[in-house]
């Protein structure tokens, strides 16, 4: 599990222009999120270790605020300074994984079993995962969802999209937002992949492409030169 101080402030109230400030309280507030993604992985019957990329800004009681966390519910972590100083700041964090992976080690334990209605498996990832009270479809949702059925997909993978902002759908809500609702917008099918993706909240799934495949931009002048790749 990959944490950052500067993530965790932010979880913890604090401004993206105040990022770079020092407030070891603000990390302290924002672990409530760190603890659900621990809590999550462990659902699954796998060890965990978190590794902390450090930033230039962080400091070193900010970065004991997160490792104490660590210690106080039993999990291995490693401040890892790998951008800097390559290979040798994340020395910590391989010996941490491999002292790890010595240990006895349990079978992986699904989340649910493909045999699910489809509506089960992602109510299940909604209260299980993100910590959701319930799970709301629109009405182009729910024509979806039949079409799942109709075209016999229900017993295959649920993929969900939404926010990376939050454990929720809305990216305003931070930390470890309890007692919300999930809206299931649309629900794509990616048959030759193995799975249905539900679309939650209001995300931009490809960030930063363009509307049009980059090949539909390309020409070959007479002299054979290739245009259209700026």
């Amino acid at each position: 599990l990959v944490t950052t101080v500067r993530a965790l402030k932010i979880h913890g109230g604090v401004k993206s222009e105040d990022i770079d400030e020092p407030n070891p309280d603000a990390v302290s507030r924002g672990l409530p999120n760190m603890d659900k993604h621990i809590e999550n992985i462990r659902k699954f019957q796998v060890p965990v270790i978190v590794a902390v990329n450090r930033f230039h800004a962080d400091t070193g009681e900010e970065l004991r605020v997160v490792l104490n966390r660590c210690k106080e519910m039993n999990v291995p972590a490693a401040v890892t300074d790998h951008f800097t100083k390559g290979g040798e700041g994340a020395v910590e964090l391989a010996e941490t994984l491999l002292e790890t992976l010595s240990g006895k080690q349990l079978p992986l334990k699904p989340l649910y079993e493909y045999e699910w209605k489809a509506e089960e498996k992602i109510e299940t990832i909604a209260k299980e995962i993100y910590g959701a009270r319930h799970v709301d479809y629109t009405i182009e949702g729910k024509r979806d969802l039949e079409s799942v059925y109709n075209l016999g997909y229900e017993n295959i993978g649920v993929c969900i999209a939404k926010t990376q902002k939050s454990l929720s759908d809305n990216p305003k809500l931070l930390g470890r937002p309890e007692h919300f609702i999930v809206t299931v917008r649309r629900i794509e099918i990616a048959a030759g992949a193995g799975f249905i993706v539900p679309v939650t909240g209001e995300i931009l799934r490809m960030p930063g492409l363009p509307q049009k495949p980059a090949y539909e931009h390309m020409d070959i002048d007479k002299e054979g030169n290739i245009t259209g790749l700026s």
